[in-house]
Order: C-alpha cells, then sequence, then structure tokens
C-alpha cells in the first residue's frame, strides 16, 4: 500500500441546477504554478471518501483534486440511492465541471476527468451528450452492463415499476468481490456513509443510456484512458471492449489489469492502475488540448457513411425492402384518418406547420379511430423529444433576457428560421418585461403568414414583427436591422447535412448579433428512429424522403466557436436526441 502523506483536504459543496447542494471534497494543489484538476467521480454505493486516496498516490502535486459525492450519496441530500433520472445526474456533472471553472478559474481544457464504475458511465454519457472540451478521460471498470444474475431481471423491474411505482433494490456485491485490500474491504463494511441500495429508476436507466454511448462512442473524441478489471464479477466486460473499439478519439489507451475486482483504483496492487494513469494524464498535459477538425464532417466519417446509408434505396423483394414499403403503406393509409400525418405528407414531416401541430399536441381526426392514431402519432418518442427541445429553447430565451436585462441592455430577438414562430411567442408571453423588438424570419411564405397570425393573436404586433428570409443568406443576415443581442435557430441545421451552408448561416448570424449578445441553436446529436424516419417519412425540402445526416455535439459546438460564439449552457432531453445550447458572441 502507498504511504505517501495525505495532501491538505477542503470541504465545500455547489448548488446544482435543480437547486440542491451537493458535497464535494477539495485538495488544492501543493506546487505552484497550478497545472490543472483532476475532477474524480465514484462508483455506485459510495462516495468521495473512498476516492480520496487518490489524491496523494496519484502524486500529481501541481494539479487540484475534486471528488464529489453525487446526490443521495455519501453526505449529499436525497433518499440514498435515488436520483430523479440518470439525465439529471449527468446534469449534475456538467454543473459542477462548471462550478469548478467558475469558483477555482481552472479552464475545462486543463481538467482531467476520472470515474469508476458507474461514475465512468456518468461521465461517459457526459462527454458524448455535452461534448465538454476536457484535456482527458479515465473509465475505471464503467458499468455499462451491470451483473444481474436474475433471469429475466430487467424486464421483471421494469413491470414491477410499472406496477407499483418506483422502489430501490439493495445490491448482493459484498466487500469481497470488490477488492482483495483488506483493509479497503473492512473500511467498505464498517463505512456509514455506504449505502447498498439503488434506485430501480437509475438502474433502468442505466440499461437504457448504456448501450447509446457505446453504439455512438466514435462521438467522444477527448483523449480516453481505459482500465478493466480481469476478474470483475460486478459488470460484464464486453460493452467495455466494445466501447473502446468504437472510441472516436485518435488518443486511446486500454489496459486489462490481471486478477483485478471491481474496484480498479482500490484494489491490493492497484499501484499498476495509478501509474498507468499518471503517465496518462501527464501524457496529456505535456502536449497542448487536443481538438479535432470536424468542419470536414460531412463528407467523411461515421455520421455521413450513416447518412449515405439511409439515403441508399432498398430492393422491394428483400425483407427489409418489403418492411419499409409496408410500412410507408401503413402511413399513407393511416393519413387517411390522422390530421397529423395527413398535414405531414401534405407539408413534409418536417416543416414548421407540422412541427407547430406537433407543439399544440392536440389529437385530431376522423373520428375516434383517427384521434387514436393520430394520439399514436404524436406520442412517438421523437415528437415527445421535440415538444421538451421547446422547452429548453423557451427556458434558454428567458435566461438569455435575464442576463441581458441585468446588463441594462435593451433585449432585440431574431430568429432566422422560426417556422410560425410559437415557441418565441409563448416565451414572451410568460415573461413580465417585454423585449424592444422581435424579428422572425423564415423561407416559407406558409410559415410567414401562419406566424403573422401567431403576433397579432398574442397582442404582440407593437413590438414583433415575421419576414420572408434566407437563413442561409449570411449577406442578407449580416444587413438584419436592428442588430440583435439574442440570436436564436432552432431545428434548422438538422436538416441540412452540408457544413458549408451552416457556415454560412453561422458568419451572417455572427455580424447580426451584437457583441456580448447570445446566440440559442440548436443539435441533434443521436436519434433511434432515423431509420424509421429516412424509409417512410417525406421532407418539406424535396417531397423526397427524410434522410438525415446526424452532428455530433462537438461537431455543431465547434461550427459555431468557428463563427465567434462561446458555448454557456446547454439543455439536452432524456433519451438523448436534441440538444438546446446557449452561448455569447466574443
Amino acid at each position: 500500500m502507498d504511504m505517501r502523506a495525505s495532501r491538505l483536504m477542503l470541504e465545500s459543496g455547489f448548488t446544482t441546477h435543480d437547486g440542491i447542494s451537493l458535497f464535494y471534497r477539495h485538495w488544492p494543489a501543493e506546487r505552484t504554478p497550478r497545472r490543472g484538476a483532476i475532477v474524480m467521480f465514484h462508483r455506485g454505493h459510495e462516495h468521495s471518501g473512498r476516492m480520496a486516496h487518490l489524491a496523494s498516490e496519484l502524486d500529481l502535486l501541481d494539479f487540484d483534486f475534486f471528488a464529489w459525492d453525487a446526490r443521495g450519496h455519501g453526505r449529499s441530500p436525497g433518499a440514498r440511492g435515488y436520483s430523479p433520472s440518470l439525465s439529471c445526474s449527468v446534469r449534475d456533472v456538467d454543473t459542477f465541471v462548471k462550478h469548478i471553472h467558475s469558483r477555482y478559474g481552472i479552464a475545462t481544457e486543463d481538467m482531467a476527468i476520472l470515474g469508476q464504475s458507474i461514475g465512468a458511465v456518468l461521465i461517459g454519457i457526459w462527454a458524448h451528450d455535452y461534448a465538454p472540451p476536457v484535456r482527458c478521460l479515465v473509465f475505471a471498470s464503467p458499468a455499462f452492463k451491470v451483473r444481474l444474475y436474475v433471469p429475466w431481471a430487467v424486464p421483471g423491474l421494469s413491470l414491477m415499476q410499472g406496477l407499483r411505482g418506483n422502489f430501490f433494490v439493495n445490491s448482493y456485491v459484498k466487500s469481497r468481490f470488490l477488492t482483495h485490500d483488506v483493509q479497503r474491504q473492512d473500511s467498505y463494511d464498517a463505512d456509514p456513509l455506504i449505502s447498498r441500495s439503488i434506485s430501480v429508476n437509475v438502474l433502468l436507466d442505466l440499461y437504457k443510456t448504456a448501450p447509446r454511448i457505446i453504439a455512438d462512442a466514435q462521438a467522444i473524441t477527448a483523449p480516453t484512458l481505459l482500465l478493466i478489471s480481469e476478474k470483475d464479477w460486478v459488470v460484464h466486460h464486453g460493452p467495455q471492449h466494445e466501447f473502446f473499439s468504437r472510441l472516436g478519439s485518435p488518443t486511446k489507451e486500454k489496459h486489462v489489469l490481471p486478477g483485478f475486482l471491481h474496484d480498479t483504483f482500490g484494489e491490493l496492487d492497484r499501484q499498476v492502475a495509478i501509474d498507468t494513469t499518471r503517465n496518462f494524464i501527464l501524457g496529456q498535459f505535456a502536449a497542448p488540448p487536443f481538438r479535432p477538425d470536424l468542419r470536414t464532417a460531412d463528407k467523411h466519417g461515421a455520421t455521413y457513411d450513416e447518412a449515405l446509408s439511409l439515403a441508399r434505396p432498398l430492393s422491394l423483394p428483400t425483407p427489409r425492402g418489403l418492411y419499409w414499403a409496408l410500412s410507408r403503406l401503413s402511413i399513407k393509409l393511416g393519413s387517411l384518418w390522422s390530421s397529423g400525418l395527413r398535414l405531414g405528407h401534405e407539408t413534409g414531416f418536417d416543416s414548421g406547420s407540422s412541427l407547430d401541430y406537433v407543439y399544440r399536441n392536440s389529437p385530431a381526426g376522423r373520428g375516434i379511430i383517427g384521434r387514436l392514431i393520430d394520439r399514436t402519432y404524436l406520442n412517438s418518442i421523437g415528437w415527445r423529444g421535440i415538444r421538451q427541445r421547446k422547452i429548453y429553447i423557451m427556458d434558454l430565451l428567458l435566461l438569455a433576457m435575464d442576463k441581458l436585462h441585468s446588463q441594462g441592455r435593451a433585449v432585440k430577438i431574431l430568429d432566422i428560421a422560426a417556422g410560425h414562430g410559437r415557441y418565441i411567442i409563448e416565451a414572451l408571453q410568460r415573461y413580465a418585461r417585454r423585449p424592444a423588438s422581435v424579428l422572425l424570419r423564415d423561407f416559407s411564405d406558409l410559415n410567414v403568414r401562419e406566424g403573422k397570425a401567431l403576433i397579432q393573436a398574442s397582442g404582440l404586433a407593437d413590438i414583433a414583427r415575421f419576414v420572408a428570409g434566407d437563413a442561409f443568406d449570411a449577406a442578407e443576415l449580416a444587413a438584419t436591422t436592428p442588430k440583435a443581442n439574442v440570436g436564436v435557430v432552432s431545428g434548422l441545421y438538422e436538416l441540412f447535412p452540408e457544413n458549408d451552408a451552416v457556415c454560412r448561416s453561422l458568419d451572417g448570424l455572427s455580424q447580426a448579433i451584437e457583441p456580448g449578445g447570445y446566440l440559442i441553436y440548436t443539435g441533434q446529436p443521436w436519434h433511434p428512429q432515423l431509420e424509421l424516419i429516412a424509409r417512410t417519412l417525406t421532407s418539406h425540402r424535396d417531397g423526397k424522403l427524410w434522410v438525415m445526416r446526424r452532428r455530433t455535439q462537438s461537431e455543431i459546438d465547434q461550427l459555431v466557436a468557428d463563427a465567434g460564439f462561446e458555448k454557456l449552457e446547454q439543455r439536452i432531453d432524456a433519451w438523448g436526441m436534441f440538444t438546446v445550447s446557449l452561448a455569447r458572441r466574443r
């Protein structure tokens, strides 16, 4: 066991996104100048104290160390082992990192992020969904798939949750299955802050979310170290190897540690894991921060290949070709009864009219059958995500207006592809102070007409106007008067695979928005129904099948940054489909 002297530890807390105060430990750097920070995330059931030894054993004296107690763990509040959702805990991670940056002045680019077990899964989801520009990531025995030794455990737990609501599951894992270190076993058994329970909603969220992160690990481009414990009886090895093989980072290392149990950094012979981690972190800090060039991701790479495959027609005699042909026929027949399906066929399922119908979320159609079909259509996971995206756009719009009012600046809003403009109008109706001006634009004459009617009905006609305009004409956008200090582009770039067009639009926006003004933009890093959409639904652009190319969050963030904006905040739905971000023009 390492006998290095313990470092000075400070205790503190931060307020996370929903107002809850979470506890964390901080070990300040013992050597100046400080090079950066190591931010650590513990495994399930445990707390930051179980990782305290790493602050000394990693022997990185010119780094600050931070470790939190996740909500429902250790000295943080909440029912033991509970979080409202896995996505809520991932947003806690994002808030914690922002807190460290704000309070201690450490740039995200100077942070190494280290996680064990479920803590490693949290940082994996965060790295995928939020695309933080961290220096590197260290995964120790990530719990992408927990070993549940009861047959049909996941379907059984899902059924029980549906019948009785949320409940808690006690861990079967004994300390001797975690480490060969007897002292660590004894301290685990005697630790009053360790809880053996986990909320079933968190466990089921883990099973739903981890496959998405593994399947799309190419989106994670930060330098990554993966440590796998060979004799781990708590989690499966297969998903860890698959995750590594799919990682998009050109700098990645994988080490299988012989004889190690699940508690990788708490094993008896952990020095090999510690030395490997230390060397990896130092190697990344010896070089400039890695920033991949994703401006040509529309011409080659995973999402480009995916879109090409989706655009390729299927031969009808094949099983897949027949399946999707029948699916198209069923949707066409459904449009005879469902108002939403009929509108999609008439205007395009990606049109402003279709989105406005989805926002209103009021099933309509011919008789009971038509309304039932329409309810099923409106309840599809994609449209549920779109409605959540609308809520996030409104939230960030209100946040941007608050920031401007706190600076004593009059609010001037510009939306370059507003559809019918419903999310802007509803946000303004809920805000106590009226902006100085609102300019909504859209390429579609139908959208302009419907948007003008909404403005008249909302009582905002004295400050708001709706005009026809091309969101990809940089010169036209740059000439916007008055200059805006809140720009909005929602659901537009996701429909166009070409980055050149997006860059032209962003260049125009950067000239249309005052320095220090804000930009709200959306992204679609993931969608579970891409093939269904590409094989069955038509687009307003050309009436052909709606084939989308996903942009990873890293890609859209980089395009926005290149246009002169600094990302401040991000929201993402629980399914990981749609993101809404707030950036400030530098």
